[in-house]
């Protein structure tokens, strides 16, 4: 049976103080490392368009040593209004909801090897201290009719999960989780499990000139 690692993707959110959910939190547990966040996403509405481009490389599972070029295309973000009524959607319908909710957002495109990609659904991104920025995007993952058509375990992780730190000058690196399942978990946090035993890496995240 193929195994399940739990691959914990979050973040901060303060919610407006009208809202029903006044904190929404996202943890990210990868390779062992605890990182915790505040994101607010109006500080991410004045960014432009950006491509990204770099190398994934598997680490297990069907993508375990397997190298792809990918191509990050962000056309916009997710405002922070929309943030608190998506975290709410999922708090009370659950995650595929939230797909419903979200799947005709069309916030940019992500691609790997030259293939056609995906439209980003969710996009937020964070300053940190340092000046980096840590952008976390997720979308609606494809799903191959084998999995549609047997019903396999894989349909109940519907998304695809990226996330990438890159530093002033654009260049950084960062994760791709190819098949997630989102939900709260019972510390009241906003989970994103990794169907899969470790997540690929993106490496050598560099933002194209324009």
């Amino acid at each position: 049976m193929r195994s399940v690692n739990r691959q914990l993707a979050i973040l901060n959110w303060y919610a407006r103080k009208e809202a029903v959910l006044p904190i929404m939190r996202w943890k990210s547990l990868i390779c062992s490392t605890v990182l915790t966040l505040l994101v607010a996403a109006s500080q991410a509405s004045a960014q432009g368009k950006e491509t990204y481009t770099g190398t994934m490389v598997g680490v297990g599972g069907r993508l375990g040593g397997v190298t792809r070029t990918f191509t990050l295309t962000i056309n916009g973000r997710t405002p922070d209004s929309e943030v608190t009524r998506d975290v709410a959607i999922l708090a009370e319908g659950g995650q595929d909801k939230l797909l419903d909710e979200i799947r005709n957002k069309d916030l940019g495109r992500f691609s790997l090897g030259g293939q056609l990609g995906r439209e980003l659904n969710f996009v937020v991104e964070d300053t940190q201290s340092n000046g980096d920025r840590k952008i976390m995007i997720l979308f609606e993952r494809w799903m191959n009719l084998y999995e549609v058509r047997s019903g396999t375990r894989s349909t109940d992780y519907p998304f695809g999960y990226v996330e990438v730190i890159v530093d002033r000058n654009g260049r950084g690196e960062g994760t791709f989780i190819p098949a997630a399942r989102v939900r709260f978990n019972k510390k009241n946090e906003v989970e994103v499990e990794n169907f899969g035993i470790y997540p690929a890496r993106l490496a050598g995240v560099r933002l194209r000139k324009s």
